[in-house]
């Protein structure tokens, strides 16, 4: 049996441009995306699980993870689909600030810059760095900062 594997779909390695923008698609963060956030990671901090709890919180009301909202960032980064097919690794974060709480129903989106770029021939691509700025429906930075994925070179 032959197996086709489809056509990448997003960018090769020179096909990467400093100065490049990308905005993803929206997302909503809802109760259920908590939830089981909280049951895979074990963190049931009463700030997230506990309605009473979080309304005499600072935040006045239950905070989504900072980490699932990372998570969905990078969920996000691919939906633009600019990396679909041709991310061999996300390599690394170089830096990260959470800004502000993110909420139950806030609908974030990420908007994303190339900053660098750096071919790396034997391992068959190059290190694209981007900057990240995740923000909510009001426009407000909820969190930001720098990964760096490897993406495969244009076939020959």
């Amino acid at each position: 049996m032959t197996t086709t594997i489809p056509a990448a779909r997003g960018l090769y390695f020179e096909e990467f441009e400093v100065g490049q923008k990308m905005v993803s698609p929206g997302r909503t963060i809802t109760e259920s995306d908590v939830v089981g956030f909280s049951g895979v990671t074990g963190d049931f901090n009463q700030i997230h699980t506990d309605a009473e709890y979080a309304a005499n919180s600072p935040f006045g009301a239950r905070v989504a993870h900072g980490l699932l909202g990372l998570s969905i960032a990078s969920g996000l980064a691919l939906r633009t689909g600019v990396l679909e097919g041709t991310i061999m690794l996300f390599r690394e974060i170089t830096s990260w600030k959470f800004v502000k709480p993110m909420y139950f129903g806030d609908t974030i989106h990420v908007e994303m810059e190339i900053i660098t770029t750096k071919a790396l021939k034997r391992m068959g691509g190059g290190k694209v760095e981007l900057q990240f700025d995740v923000k909510n429906q009001k426009d407000d930075t909820v969190m930001k900062g720098v990964w760096s994925v490897l993406v495969m070179a244009k076939p020959e």
